[in-house]
């Protein structure tokens, strides 16, 4: 009887192992999104083309077809976002979130999209683009074009949206402020 005890607790004691585990990777990832902290590094250190998202830089964006709605994207193919407690002239994001949500460089156009583009001086003095008041960023979890992992996540104090050419964002269920007619 005390055998088949340690035995069916052996197992268990290692799923329990394995759970807390995956809780502290998820609370480390979730940790690390939530800081938003103002950066004080220079400008001249954020503009780096690496390949990824976070090269989304100055000059023409793009339009894409991802899941059935047509959103604005980088140069490169990569979902460009909004961030729900951002203004039209200031952005919530800034440090680790501004690493993981990186600011898109401005100016930026978009040829044959209707709307405002515009920009933002951010924290670190940096400029930002901005379309119809609101301050685009990519995310570092789209890891190809045609990817919006980012969309209604709710991270880094408050929610994410792809930027829709409809003006209109998909995920979105509930008004609040903010311009554009982004419905959030």
């Amino acid at each position: 009887m005390i055998r088949s005890l340690i035995r069916l607790e052996a197992p268990n004691r290692l799923r329990m192992l394995l759970a807390l585990l995956a809780v502290a990777a998820a609370a480390a990832v979730l940790a690390a999104c939530s800081s938003s902290s103002t950066s004080s590094s220079s400008a001249a250190g954020g503009g780096t083309s690496t390949g990824s998202p976070a090269a989304a830089t100055t000059g023409s964006l793009k339009t894409a077809t991802i899941g059935g709605a047509t959103v604005l994207t980088s140069a490169k193919g990569f979902t460009l976002y909004s961030f729900a407690p951002d203004t039209p002239t200031k952005s919530n994001c800034n440090g680790t979130c501004a690493q993981n949500w990186p600011p898109v460089k401005g100016p930026a156009t978009a040829s044959g999209v209707t709307g405002t583009f515009g920009t933002i001086k951010r924290a670190d003095g940096s400029v930002q683009a901005t379309f119809d008041g609101h301050p685009l960023y990519t995310f570092v979890g789209d890891t190809a074009p045609g990817q919006a992992k980012g969309n209604g996540l709710n991270v880094a104090g408050g929610v994410w949206h792809e930027i829709t050419t409809s003006g209109t964002a998909p995920a979105s269920t509930g008004a609040s402020s903010g311009s554009g007619g982004y419905g959030y």
